[in-house]
């Protein structure tokens, strides 16, 4: 993705240094299968985590990795006001007002729960802030097999899709849905509200088009393979159990970025009224 000379938001909060870090320390192939469930699977991992030996990031200086990540992040979360900007007035009428990207070390809080490496980059309507570790992108590309810069951006695009959905009012009927029935069904429609997200994704990549660089769209469609719910659950040791799916399979998340990126339109994401996802 070319972002020389692109602006950087000024909708960060930048937490790193603040202290309240901890991360458990687990041997490393039971960490990141750990770590990867908690980050796109829509599982508690806290549980797993308690009781393992703490190592506190609080005040420590953030790498030179993490300092380009945090940049970066800014930039693209530039380029999704830009887009969603321009979308909302000129086909909603009405004008967007973007999120705040929370940028943190190891562990914070919001009003939605604690987030830390275990919940992953998530989008907390309460305050209207999106929270992501700038540690997150080396797991997403290292231990996650989602290389690339357009696949960190995607996952940038995809909290900032929520917040869109927020603003549109999708995610209060959706949560008023969910709690008027069973788990099962309040997992399904969990699935519909992230795939029209992993859409609204796809929409703000074909705004972008000047920016992309070849292999671009492919790092998202391979990053959308990577988190899907059957997936992870597979690589996790896990026989993939659909009733617990809360994001979709990797052949839905990948299909539904790619009817954004091929539509440009969000009236094209309603998961909602699909027969099939």
């Amino acid at each position: 993705m070319r972002l020389r000379g692109v602006r950087r938001s000024r909708n960060v909060e930048d937490r790193r240094g603040a202290g309240g870090g901890g991360k458990a320390s687990f041997g490393g192939v039971a960490l990141l299968l750990v770590l990867a469930i908690g980050y796109f699977a829509g599982v508690d991992v806290t549980p797993l985590l308690d009781g393992a030996t703490q190592q506190s990031d609080a005040g420590r200086e953030p790498t030179a990795e993490e300092e380009r990540a945090a940049e970066f992040s800014a930039q693209v979360l530039a380029t999704t006001e830009d887009v969603w900007g321009r979308i909302f007035e000129e086909q909603l009428g009405r004008s967007y007002t973007p999120p705040v990207l929370v940028l943190f070390l190891g562990q914070t809080a919001s009003p939605c729960g604690g987030a830390s490496g275990a919940t992953g980059p998530f989008y907390c309507p309460v305050d209207r802030k999106a929270y992501l570790d700038t540690e997150f992108f080396a797991t997403l590309s290292q231990q996650l097999g989602a290389r690339g810069d357009f696949a960190a951006a995607y996952v940038i695009a995809h909290e900032v899709a929520h917040h869109v959905q927020n603003e549109l009012g999708i995610l209060a009927q959706v949560n008023e849905a969910r709690q008027a029935v069973g788990e099962v069904q309040a997992n399904a429609l969990t699935v519909r509200l992230e795939l029209q997200a992993d859409c609204f994704a796809g929409v703000w990549a074909t705004h972008v088009d000047g920016l992309l660089e070849p292999g671009d769209i492919e790092e998202a469609l391979n990053a959308a393979r990577m988190i899907g719910d059957d997936h992870l659950q597979r690589r996790a040791g896990r026989v993939p159990q659909p009733h617990s799916f809360t994001h979709g399979t990797s052949e839905q998340r990948e299909r539904w970025f790619a009817r954004g990126y091929e539509a440009g339109d969000p009236g094209a994401c309603d998961s909602f009224a699909a027969d099939r996802l």
